[in-house]
């Protein structure tokens, strides 16, 4: 019994390719008790794998997290499956802005102890008591109120690119050092403050949601669907885009466009443009924003010590990985020194702030 990939992802890129099928990508999340993961996840792996499902998706106590594709002819099957699970009878799935029938090259269903990681040890909040949800309609009224401050839950990495306008962005690498941040940013303001959050796909803010209602903020609200189900929505009811830029967005794809504006600019030379990369020196493998010119010039590389050692034969640049912790690059996301137009650090809340003072 399969119960793990098997195949490398130029294996199967290939037998998509030979398939010549259309497939769709995909994401939903879902916060629910569940005793045993790991027999869940067992039960999805062999159930998805043989619809040729390939993603990335975490199972845990407290719910499932999925970001996924599928052949578009599978779709009605795959929906007919979640319906079994109670839980997830009827769930929601955002479908992708673009489309690209690369976007995953494996099928990767894991257990982990959480679904978000947040680094919180407080059990004593029930995540399931969230925010109010917001439809794309309202969310665009509730920025209007001049009582309402937005806040991104997404990463630095990804409001850079594209953001909603007069957002707050906070400069983190990851979701759990947002929550302390915004909670002692915005402590004055829990009572009378309409405190609107959003992200990709919803799941991070439902989880915050929850987490500053335990808090003590009193009005607490978050995009449903987040910025994917947003452009949806926008898109069939014919309302005004207020997303700038570009989402982003976790496999090969790395964005969906949401507007014709780009708000990036490249991390080499300056020029404006909102294309991530990684380093192609697998020893470093750094996330980062190179413009055309710059990927050709530098091979790909984040520094000109990246393209002498990719320029290396293999057998030479793996020997001078072996035994060395040098891959600490790539959490940073695009924060290295030698970046020089790299987004810059601040207090995320300055401009909030000063307009209140």
């Amino acid at each position: 019994m399969q119960l793990y990939n098997t195949l490398s992802a130029k294996e199967r890129a290939a037998l998509i390719e030979e398939a010549g099928k259309d497939r769709l990508t995909l994401s939903f999340y879902q916060y629910a008790k569940i005793e045993n993961p790991q027999e869940f996840r067992d039960h999805l792996f062999l159930t998805w794998n043989a619809l040729d499902v390939l993603g990335r998706i975490y199972v845990a106590t407290e719910g499932i997290n999925g970001q996924l594709s599928l052949p578009a002819d599978q779709f009605e099957a795959f929906k007919n499956h979640l319906d079994t699970i109670e839980f997830l009878k009827g769930i929601r799935l955002n479908i992708a802005v673009e489309q690209d029938n690369m976007s995953f090259l494996k099928l990767k269903v894991k257990v982990r102890n959480k679904i978000v990681a947040d680094g919180l040890n407080d059990e004593t909040f029930d995540v399931r008591n969230k925010g109010v949800h917001l439809s794309a309609k309202e969310f665009n009224e509730m920025l209007e109120n001049p009582n309402t401050v937005c806040v991104d839950m997404r990463n630095h990495y990804e409001s850079e690119i594209g953001h909603f306008d007069g957002a707050v962005t906070p400069d983190v690498d990851t979701f759990r050092e947002s929550l302390d941040i915004i909670e002692e940013d915005l402590k004055e303001y829990k009572d009378e403050k309409n405190l609107l959050m959003y992200c990709t796909g919803g799941i991070r803010c439902e989880k915050a949601s929850a987490y500053y209602k335990h808090k003590g903020f009193k009005n607490v609200y978050q995009l449903e669907g987040g910025i994917i189900e947003y452009t949806r929505q926008i898109n069939a009811e014919g309302l005004e885009n207020k997303f700038i830029g570009k989402n982003f967005v976790f496999d090969e794809r790395r964005a969906e466009k949401i507007s014709e504006d780009v708000i990036a600019q490249c991390h080499q030379c300056g020029t404006p443009f909102d294309v991530h990369t990684n380093c192609a020196n697998d020893a470093c493998h750094l996330l980062f924003i190179q413009c055309d010119a710059c990927k050709e010039e530098m091979n790909n590389c984040c520094s000109s010590t990246c393209q002498e050692i990719h320029a290396l034969p293999f057998e030479e640049q793996k020997a001078l990985r072996k035994g060395q912790a040098n891959s600490n690059d790539i959490f940073k996301k695009g924060r290295a020194d030698h970046l020089p137009y790299k987004k810059d650090l601040r207090n995320i809340f300055e401009n909030f702030n000063t307009s209140e003072s």
